[in-house]
């Protein structure tokens, strides 16, 4: 009754006019809905590379099947549109819409964007996502990638690697002393204080330098794609943790100018696709390492072996070390160590309860 009473006390000029307003919201919402977009992305990867490229059509297809087409993302591999490490700078400077690699690869631009790959004994994958989604994480990353017109998600993590393939064996710190080994990012800058000569090679490298013996040692990824790579045959020695990199997230960076052009909703769609890459990626690692370690293990035969507890209590020392160095040399690289050390802290006294509380009842 009293809808009616109102209706009727409007009047009908009254109401043609909230019709004609609310026609105007509709057409303008169906201009903005109907908006297509084309992008691009180049990502650091061979083409078809398991879980890594793979996991960037994936991303794509579904951004297309959830926008109804309205956005669609053309996916270039690494050197097929552009050089693989020059990603950053292409879409940084728009000549593509998106990118998909590793933060580390851009630490000689920003030293602090190490911080969002992997830090040795640091974070694992749930406690990188902890930090990223709800710990302030990616907010500080929004920062410092801000002045390069970038914007930063969290997009896939292998999980905890493996420390590497050793052609010796390593009974000490001092047996790494003069080492060539391949092995990126802040762990390499560790091995460099603790006598090893870090090499940079890139994926299609790494098994003929091995082979060859130009280097002695190499990290790559984990048992999944280090069998697929053969480096079994290569070197005699596997060895675990991967300290270096314990939960090392991918990034996917996207122009700032390009992402303040799309509408809302479409934000929302790559939001939430690159959280649904994150998590799938993550899970296919877990599963195809478990039966890629059988494999190393019961048909070729390799020696899987921890470090030794003195090999990892001094490049656990050395890492305090790297990174307090570090920081004295970048405010912001020091800004962010504060800061991840805040919550890591915090981190270890839940795990101590949680997680490694748990994996102590299994052993």
């Amino acid at each position: 009754m009293k809808r009616r009473q109102f209706v009727q006390g409007l009047g009908a000029a009254g109401i043609a006019t909230g019709l004609a307003a609310c026609q105007r919201s509709d057409e303008n919402t169906v201009a903005v809905s109907n908006r297509r977009f084309n992008w691009k992305i180049v990502t650091t990867w061979p083409p078809n590379f398991p879980i890594f490229h793979e996991g960037v059509e994936r991303f794509t297809k579904d951004i297309a099947k959830m926008s109804n087409n309205r956005l669609r993302i053309t996916v270039f591999a690494g050197g097929e549109l552009i050089p693989a490490l020059q990603s950053f700078d292409a879409v940084s400077q728009g000549t593509v819409e998106m990118g998909h690699g590793a933060a580390y690869y851009w630490s000689g631009k920003v030293p602090a964007a190490q911080f969002f790959t992997a830090v040795p004994f640091g974070l694992n994958a749930q406690g990188m996502n902890a930090w990223m989604y709800y710990g302030g994480g990616r907010e500080l990353w929004q920062e410092i990638y801000q002045p390069f017109n970038l914007t930063p998600l969290p997009m896939g993590n292998t999980g905890v690697q493996m420390g590497g393939w050793f052609r010796k064996k390593i009974d000490s710190i001092a047996d790494l002393k003069g080492l060539k080994m391949r092995i990126p990012g802040l762990g390499g800058k560790v091995m460099a204080k603790a006598g090893v000569n870090p090499v940079l090679l890139s994926g299609g490298e790494i098994y003929t330098s091995l082979e060859r013996g130009n280097i002695d040692a190499t990290e790559w990824v984990g048992p999944y794609h280090d069998l697929r790579l053969g480096l079994h045959r290569a070197a005699e020695y596997y060895y675990y943790p991967g300290w270096h990199e314990p939960g090392p997230t991918l990034e996917l960076i996207i122009n700032s100018d390009a992402w303040q052009q799309l509408p809302e909703d479409l934000q929302l769609i790559v939001e939430n696709a690159a959280a649904a890459s994150n998590l799938w990626m993550l899970a296919e690692f877990e599963a195809k390492n478990l039966a890629a370690l059988k494999t190393l293990r019961e048909e070729h035969k390799v020696n899987i072996l921890p470090f030794p507890d003195d090999v990892i209590a001094t490049l656990k020392q050395l890492t305090k070390e790297a990174l307090n160095e570090e920081a004295e040399k970048d405010a912001t690289f020091a800004k962010v160590l504060k800061a991840y050390r805040a919550f890591a802290a915090d981190n270890a006294q839940w795990s101590a309860l949680s997680e490694a509380a748990y994996a102590k009842t299994l052993s």
